[in-house]
C-alpha cells in the first residue's frame, strides 16, 4: 500500500510577516500625553525634562561600568571586574526605572546612544584602557554629578507635587548611587596589602 504525500497548500497571507514597514511617529519627542494621574501637565512636562537629563547621565554612567569591566587590569582585576559588573547591572535597573517614570509621566525617553551622547553631562572616555586608579576617578566624578542632578530632581518634583518621581529618586536612585560610590572609592585608600605599616 503507497501512502499519498498530501499536496502542499499555498502559504496563508496571514502568515506571512509584513516586513518593511514605515509610518509616522505616534508621539513625538518632547511632546507629552496626559494620563489620568492627578498631576497637571505642566508638573510632568517639567518632570520629563528633568528625567530625561537624568536618565542619559544614568546611561552613560552604565555604559562606562561596563567599558572598565572589559578593560581592567592588573593586581585588582578580579575584584574590581565583578564589582564593575555588579554596579553595572545595577544602573541597568536604574535605567529602567527611570525611563519607565518618564513614560508614565506621559513623556519619551530618550533610548538611542547617539541621542544619549548629544545630552549627556559626564565627559567621554578615551576608547583605550586606563590606569585603576583613573577608571575609578572617572566613575566616582560620573557618580558625584549624578547624585547632585537626583537630589536637585528630587526636590524639585516634591515641590511640584510630583511625589512619585521624588520617591523614586530619594529612595532607590539615590541610594544606590551613594552606595556605589562607597564601594568604588574604598578601593583609593592606600592601605598595605601584606604588613602594617
Amino acid at each position: 500500500m503507497t501512502l499519498k504525500t498530501p499536496a502542499p497548500t499555498p502559504a496563508s497571507s496571514k502568515a506571512r510577516p509584513h516586513l518593511h514597514q514605515h509610518s509616522h511617529e505616534t508621539q513625538a519627542f518632547g511632546q507629552l500625553v496626559k494620563l489620568p494621574i492627578a498631576l497637571g501637565e505642566q508638573v510632568c512636562s517639567g518632570s520629563v525634562d528633568l528625567l530625561n537629563q537624568l536618565l542619559a547621565d544614568t546611561m552613560t554612567l552604565r555604559d562606562l561600568y561596563k567599558k572598565h569591566h572589559w578593560q581592567v587590569s592588573g593586581p585588582t582585576f578580579n575584584a574590581l571586574h565583578l564589582l564593575y559588573d555588579k554596579h553595572f547591572d545595577e544602573q541597568v535597573l536604574l535605567v529602567d526605572l527611570i525611563a519607565e517614570r518618564i513614560q508614565l509621566l506621559g513623556g519619551i525617553t530618550l533610548a538611542m546612544g547617539a541621542d544619549v551622547g548629544e545630552v549627556t553631562m559626564i565627559p567621554r572616555p578615551p576608547r583605550g584602557r586606563e590606569e585603576v586608579p583613573v577608571q575609578l576617578s572617572r566613575l566616582l566624578e560620573a557618580h558625584e554629578l549624578i547624585i547632585l542632578a537626583t537630589r536637585s530632581v528630587a526636590t524639585a518634583a516634591a515641590e511640584s507635587g510630583d511625589l512619585g518621581t521624588n520617591d523614586l529618586l530619594a529612595g532607590t536612585v539615590l541610594r544606590t548611587n551613594e552606595l556605589q560610590v562607597w564601594f568604588l572609592s574604598e578601593h583609593l585608600v592606600a592601605m598595605p596589602l601584606v604588613k602594617a605599616t
